[in-house]
């Protein structure tokens, strides 16, 4: 529907579309043809991943404590063994005879060039090897190559049970309770009986994401599980309605929000399981519904967040958060009595952390101390705490540099074994292994080639594979002891064949931020024809986070998204961690707390200018933004607060207002909501979108599913209304539906994309017809 205001675009399952129209002349335009679009996304298959010779494609270290890896060759997969003892590195078994076999079996022909196995094992005692093809199980005997039928033993869980570590129990929710199963008998055993919607146990919802498994933590005996009730009386409700010929469908769940009187709370429980089934409910108030790594309690799997048992699961552990992250509480509790103790409580002016998408938290039972991860010298480091005190006994690593993930702690030698970044010279994102002793003393390097490393350590930890590449330079792979020490080099890529296909190297750049001191890294995209007496529009992506950057990772890739895609339609593709990002110090982190509008932005500007000095056929007239998400929020920020730098938006899905997204997001880096009661004003208000909507010059496309339950379409909404009331031109895609990832209409919205900034920064006319199989 066409408005005096606004181009609204309705998109339905038929994927009709009006699309709005340009004021200028379709003939004065030049037209880009689907070939054009078919060269650009030859940029973007996943295909291009097969011309990377020698890369390892898995791995799997076995019980006899070998190391068996496959390697993918021009001829397809190679599956290599290693004896990390005698450093003996052969080939497993023969591939070419193991396709063989299975094509006999199946009566069908089966290239070993193709041939893709999953759950890969093998024995090298027997030559045997078993896997998975096709759904089904088989065993291979190498040494006469026959094939047989392979019964897994491995006992059967549905996707909403957590099976207990003796593999013979499944916990999940039924009716607002939570019940095991017996994996031999399939006998159920209700644990909770008084569970009731809104006041339900275990349950897996935190507003922005909710799924059926439970939450909890199986003690390491099985005997025990750690969970809690969720307290959600009172909490408001998120809306979202269907679309479709009848009565719409609602869909309506518990979606607290900043400033609201009632949030999450969760009251901690422990369930008995040795005998008659019984709870004990901890002896503490009710938590809010925080963890110190994420916005949810919830980790993969509904794993328990910040919650540790003691080894016996006489003790349970866990970090208690203040609604607004600035205090975390260690504590413990006695799992039969349900007592508590305080063990340790640190504040900060911001929010606190743990460690990087894992907690760094642990206790140490034989030495009855705490490991502890803090950034109070603006520097993510570990401490050493007393257990029993809580006094601060060490400090064990420092400097201007930061911990990332602590991976193992060996109590008996007292080392520990953590990835940090910044240590090194170069780029502060590249991960390296450690190793230090509890006091401090021996930091190691383990891993001293330059570049981002991938760490898998055998079971016994005295050996791990490092694997490690650059945004330059392939993987390398090589096998290490437990001092860093190399035992074997097991395989360097290749990327011949991935060159000989136009394939386009993505270009590191080092500038500096807003503030002319702060160094800032990012990955450039230039098309394949690029020339410095040439004019090319940039396009900048953007994640501001601020528990992400823009760039995910700097290792190698052979495809990231459709950066280079796009570019070579004849852009400039730009992305960076801008400062208000995670993976440095935390003033870099903290840089805008409290002002998420400011989105990192200009520190994006700042990147764009310096690398149009140094690379003279970037157009600065002609620059666009887009992002997903927070992307979709900080990009239509940018059309709206720097309208003379953007001139065109393309956005998805924004939290435009977090006052209309979870409580949990907002309240952690925005702030606790606070109303001026004299001018109405909140601290809450430099965020808003949909107050700058004024602002808008350029052209601007806004897209969300109509069915978002991660960022309710309503933050979109806000910002439409304000365009419309502002008597502003725009573009609207709504998928009706669709979630936050657009679904199947992925494809669709990437193809409109590429066609905005077509016809807005390069002023050309996209192709009439494209295949969206192409994308």
């Amino acid at each position: 529907m066409k408005s005096r205001f606004a181009r609204l675009i309705v998109v339905v399952f038929t994927i009709s579309i009006i699309f709005s129209c340009s004021n200028s002349s379709t003939s004065e335009k030049k037209q880009l043809t689907e070939a054009d679009y078919k060269k650009a996304t030859a940029h973007m298959s996943s295909d291009l991943n097969k011309l990377i010779s020698n890369q390892i494609t898995s791995q799997k270290w076995l019980d006899d404590g070998s190391f068996l890896y496959s390697k993918q060759t021009e001829n397809g997969n190679e599956y290599i063994l290693v004896n990390p003892v005698s450093k003996e590195k052969t080939t497993a078994f023969d591939i070419a005879k193991l396709a063989s076999s299975l094509s006999s079996k199946l009566d069908k022909t089966i290239d070993a060039k193709d041939l893709s196995l999953r759950n890969v094992n093998y024995s090298k005692n027997s030559n045997n090897v078993t896997f998975s093809y096709g759904g089904n199980n088989y065993s291979y005997n190498a040494s006469d190559n026959s094939i047989t039928d392979f019964e897994d033993n491995s006992p059967e869980v549905s996707r909403n049970e957590h099976l207990s570590p003796n593999g013979k129990l499944a916990a999940y929710i039924d009716n607002f309770n939570l019940w095991v199963r017996d994996i031999n008998t399939n006998k159920k055993t209700q644990l909770t009986f008084d569970g009731i919607e809104d006041y339900s146990y275990a349950i897996n919802n935190a507003g922005w994401t909710k799924g059926d498994n439970a939450v909890l933590k199986w003690s390491p005996n099985s005997d025990k599980i750690a969970t809690f009730r969720q307290d959600a009386r009172g909490v408001g409700e998120m809306y979202l309605t269907s679309t479709n010929v009848g009565h719409p469908r609602l869909e309506a769940w518990k979606h607290p929000l900043p400033g609201d009187l009632k949030v999450f709370k969760i009251e901690r429980v422990i369930i008995h399981l040795d005998g008659t089934p019984r709870m004990t409910q901890l002896k503490m108030e009710s938590d809010f519904q925080r963890s110190t790594t994420t916005d949810h309690i919830a980790g993969r799997g509904g794993e328990f967040l910040d919650v540790e048992w003691s080894e016996d699961g006489s003790q349970l552990s866990f970090v208690s958060s203040s609604r607004d992250h600035k205090i975390a509480h260690l504590r413990i509790a006695n799992s039969n009595s349900g007592d508590v103790r305080s063990v340790l409580k640190e504040e900060t002016e911001t929010y606190f952390e743990s460690g990087v998408r894992m907690r760094n938290w642990h206790l140490l039972e034989k030495s009855n101390e705490v490991i502890w991860f803090s950034e109070r010298d603006n520097w993510g480091h570990l401490y050493l705490y007393d257990l029993t005190t809580g006094d601060l006994k060490q400090q064990i690593t420092k400097g201007e540099w930061a911990v990332q993930q602590l991976l193992h702690i060996d109590e008996d030698t007292r080392e520990l074994f953590f990835t940090a970044g910044g240590k090194e010279e170069g780029n502060p994102y590249h991960r390296y292994l450690y190793k230090v002793d509890f006091d401090g003393n021996n930091l190691i390097n383990l891993t001293p080639d330059a570049g981002t490393h991938s760490i898998n350590f055998s079971p016994n930890y005295n050996y791990f594979v490092d694997i490690y590449s650059t945004v330059e330079n392939p993987p390398v792979a090589v096998l290490r002891n437990r001092n860093g020490e190399k035992i074997a080099d097991l395989e360097t890529a290749d990327i011949t064949r991935l060159k000989a296909n136009n394939w386009q190297q993505p270009i590191e750049f080092n500038v500096k931020a807003r503030d002319n001191k702060t160094d800032l890294y990012g990955i450039m995209y230039l098309p394949s024809h690029y020339s410095e007496t040439g004019s090319y529009p940039v396009l900048n992506y953007i994640y501001p986070g601020p528990q992400s950057g823009s760039v995910r990772g700097f290792g190698f890739s052979a495809v990231s998204r459709d950066y280079q895609a796009v570019a070579e339609l004849g852009f400039v593709v730009v992305a960076v961690n801008a400062m208000g990002t995670p993976g440095r110090s935390k003033s870099f982190h903290d840089f805008y707390y409290g002002n998420m509008g400011d989105n990192g932005i200009p520190d994006n500007i700042a990147t764009i200018e310096q690398l149009a000095k140094q690379y003279k056929g970037m157009d600065l007239d002609r620059v666009g933004i887009w992002g997903h998400s927070g992307g979709g929020f900080a990009s239509t920020r940018a059309l709206f607060a720097y309208p003379d730098f953007y001139k065109v938006a393309v956005s998805g899905a924004g939290n435009h207002d977090n006052r209309n997204y979870e409580a949990d997001w907002g309240e952690k880096w925005q702030g606790l909501l606070v109303t001026d009661k004299e001018s109405g004003t909140t601290n809450y208000d430099n965020q808003a979108n949909q107050l700058i909507a004024e602002n808008l010059k350029g052209k601007l496309l806004i897209t969300h599913g109509s069915m978002d339950n991660n960022v309710p379409p309503s933050n979109t909404m806000l910002v439409v209304e304000a365009l419309i009331k502002a008597n502003k031109d725009f573009d609207f895609i709504l998928f009706p539906n669709q979630r936050h990832g657009y679904g199947n209409m992925t494809d669709y919205m990437t193809r409109r994309r590429w066609d905005y900034w077509v016809k807005h920064l390069l002023n050309m006319e996209p192709p009439k017809e494209f295949s969206l199989d192409n994308f």
